[in-house]
């Protein structure tokens, strides 16, 4: 690729970048888009009245949005998104600090050698190939090699120093938010899975004297887990459609028909509120069936924090496959659906989950074999001979070569979060954040392997498969790393800042709002489609863009300028997002920073890897000879970390939630955690007098409607809604639909 090539991708996605961002300044400030931009304000119900502007205000580009998202403090986004927000952005951070000093180092240092390496007569720049611009063009046995060898140890060392300080800073936030949860009822509960089950007794008689029994002095209450079926589904559904539909005005006369479905204009009408269902579910309500329903799962409560913590780490039983306990996640968190799993089909759907991961990564082989077909125009041109005239004039070219082949490897990766999430989904989690953090490594992977590996390797992977061991990787690694840097730069344009723009604009949610606007004819603005912030794809993209640049600082330093704009219009875009878009549903403490910091570890490692290869291509002891050293240096850090630091985001320390406890106890707010702990993690809503009774916790005899749900009373409300555990007494008016529904199951 040559830097007309590049200049042509570089042009093409500044254009569209420019424009989205302008169009997005615009659509933020009309007022039909608030539901769209302004999510968590609607959440939240915060309406801020906004400042009287005039109609030409309104349609002139600003750059408002950029001041608000640079102003906003971290204590702020903290308090307002959670500590894996804070998280998020110092990844932003920690790349753009690091990738200041590799661009001041590595363009007034490295790159000048790389273009004189040879003594050549050189072209104009826009006719130059980019490979004069890389380590390929510096001549074996160099002198000038120690240059690349410095840079690689100040880049090394700047990257062990910055992760030590954000790896502690991180460590001690997340002990702040531990200790500032001081209602948290997960610290409270144990999840037990795999209770086994007695002939003579159920599963909640069970679990009631198995910790009467060994936990006697701590024990408090439980509450078992039903499973879940094809009711629940509807009722989900039903809650959906509701909040479609609630704001839809029944006589609409002025507006024209639905363009969709031809109908009259009030074609959607709302029932009243169902006096049959207008109440929460008691638990005395259960009759046998549901009692039946019960799961080999269930919620343990406990008096003190510490208690629950013990009991989630030690093994229950002589049988490591019965009584399995972990401490439970937030209520918000809990993945209802996956709790009732059988625990002893967890390791086979772990092993079919891999088998299909990698059966998927081996597929995703032929587009990206496609993608190196277009960026060798000969091998273009001998597969498709109609198309050599077309391939030769110049424009042409360089589109094809430098745009073409990012855009097309782009499309195919958004086909992969989406099927990691169903895959992760099916390992069974029992947890949102658990199945979002096993996304998110299923996505790092398999776009490091396809993105980076399988594009540098080979351009056609199929066939250089068997030319070279794995012994010859880092050497085939060395080779072709600086004859790929310009698909990598021409992927950070597209991917990188076109991606970012398109981010902010929300296409598919706009569109979403048009639609419902002019179809369904929602008058008011609603939060009915709030999304929470999709870490499992946008974690790993940065961790990718860091990767590649960390690998090519050296090899080619030109890339490092565009990495380093991106990641400066990333901590605004997300900034902006994490304040305005995307709502926070649950909490993981931080812990996505073990993945960050391991994955960076395993770059910089990378680089030296590949940096010793070229070494030795380039004929050059010396740098070799000081690259093992700073090789071996990094992975001592890197246990030194594991250590002193990955303990912190896998348990909790004894000594905080000790403090804790005897906290509460001095304070006299005990009594008060245990009545909100009773209705924290419930499938089916007490009602009030229930809720009443179940949270007296002096007698054990009041506790038996939370471990063993009895006493039915016929003909209080619905057969159908006695297994719904998402209903709420002030969501329940339903559509035409969902009342077909009711009154047909029967």
């Amino acid at each position: 690729m040559d830097v007309a090539a590049l200049l042509t991708s570089a042009g093409i996605n500044i254009a569209i970048t420019v424009v989205l961002l302008s169009l997005y300044s615009i659509l933020r400030k009309q007022p039909s888009n608030l539901n769209v931009y302004f999510t968590r304000r609607l959440v939240s119900s915060r309406r801020t009245k906004r400042k009287g502007s005039s109609c030409f205000e309104r349609f002139v580009p600003s750059p408002s949005w950029i001041l608000k998202a640079w102003e906003t403090t971290e204590d702020e986004i903290l308090a307002l998104a959670g500590m894996d927000a804070v998280v998020f952005l110092k990844i932003i951070v920690f790349s753009i600090r690091i990738f200041c000093i590799a661009s001041v180092v590595c363009l007034f240092l490295v790159l000048p050698v790389n273009y004189f390496g040879k003594q050549m007569v050189h072209k104009q720049i826009p006719s130059e190939s980019l490979e004069v611009f890389s380590i390929a063009n510096v001549r074996e046995g160099s002198e000038w090699l120690w240059s690349h060898c410095f840079a690689l140890y100040i880049i090394s060392c700047a990257a062990c120093a910055l992760l030590y300080f954000e790896y502690k800073s991180i460590t001690k936030m997340r002990l702040e938010h531990i200790t500032g949860s001081l209602r948290s009822p997960n610290y409270f509960t144990v999840l037990v899975r795999a209770i086994p089950l007695a002939s003579e007794e159920s599963y909640s008689d069970s679990v009631g004297k198995y910790f009467m029994n060994y936990y006697a002095s701590c024990y408090l209450a439980h509450q078992m887990v039903y499973r879940s079926g094809t009711v629940q589904k509807l009722m989900s559904d039903a809650e959906k459609m509701y909040r479609v539909l609630k704001n839809v005005t029944a006589e609409q006369p002025k507006l024209i028909s639905c363009r969709l479905c031809c109908g009259a204009p009030n074609s959607f009408k709302m029932l009243k509120e169902a006096d049959s269902v207008n109440g929460n579910i008691r638990y005395g309500d259960l009759d046998r069936d549901t009692r039946e329903k019960e799961s080999a799962a269930a919620f343990v409560f406990f008096k003190t924090r510490y208690a629950a913590i013990v009991a989630a780490e030690v093994l229950q039983s002589a049988n490591p496959m019965l009584w399995v306990t972990d401490l439970a996640p937030e209520p918000h968190d809990v993945l209802w659906s996956n709790l009732w799993i059988p625990y002893r089909q967890l390791w086979i759907r772990k092993i079919t989950i891999l088998l299909a991961s990698l059966a998927f990564m081996f597929v995703f082989l032929a587009p990206v074999t496609l993608v190196q077909g277009l960026t060798h125009l000969d091998q273009l041109s001998h597969a498709f001979p109609f198309l050599r005239g077309i391939l030769k004039q110049n424009f042409v070219n360089q589109l094809v070569t430098g745009y073409l082949p990012s855009v097309v490897l782009m499309l195919f990766l958004y086909t992969v979060p989406p099927t990691m999430m169903l895959f992760s989904k099916v390992e069974g989690p029992i947890s949102r954040s658990g199945r979002k953090k096993s996304a998110c490594i299923k996505v790092l992977y398999f776009t490091i392997w396809n993105v980076f590996f399988v594009n540098v390797l080979s351009g056609s992977i199929i066939g250089q498969l068997s030319v070279f061991t794995v012994r010859q990787i880092p050497r085939k690694l060395a080779e072709a790393v600086p004859l790929q840097a310009g698909f990598f730069m021409t992927y950070v344009l597209t991917s990188g800042w076109a991606g970012l723009s398109c981010e902010i604009v929300q296409p598919v949610a706009l569109i979403w709002n048009f639609m419902k606007k002019i179809i369904i004819r929602t008058k008011e603005d609603t939060s009915d489609c709030t999304l929470s912030f999709p870490y499992h794809t946008e974690v790993p993209k940065l961790l990718l863009f860091g990767l590649i640049g960390f690998i090519c600082s050296i090899l080619s330093p030109l890339i490092l300028p565009l990495l380093l704009i991106y990641f400066v219009l990333a901590y605004l875009v997300y900034r902006n997002q994490i304040i305005n878009v995307y709502i926070t549903k649950y909490e993981s403490g931080g812990r996505i920073w073990p993945i960050v910091h391991n994955t960076t570890i395993f770059s910089v490692v990378m680089m030296q890897i590949i940096a010793l290869g070229v070494f030795g291509l380039k004929r050059s002891p010396v740098a070799s000879g000081f690259t093992i050293p700073l090789l071996i240096g990094t992975l001592l850090f890197n246990e030194y970390c594991r250590q002193r630091f990955s303990p912190a985001f896998q348990k909790v320390a004894a000594e905080i939630v000790i403090d804790m406890d005897r906290r509460d106890e001095r304070n006299g707010t005990m009594e008060e955690i245990y009545q909100e702990l009773m209705s924290a993690y419930c499938q089916l809503k007490l009602t009030s007098k229930d809720s009443n009774k179940s949270t007296d916790v002096s007698h054990h005899e009041d506790r038996d409607c939370i471990r063993d749900p009895e006493a039915l009373k016929q003909g209080l409300i619905h057969p159908m809604l006695k297994y719904s555990p998402y209903l709420e007494s002030n969501k329940v008016t339903l559509s035409y639909l969902c009342f077909f529904i009711f009154q047909n199951w029967n």
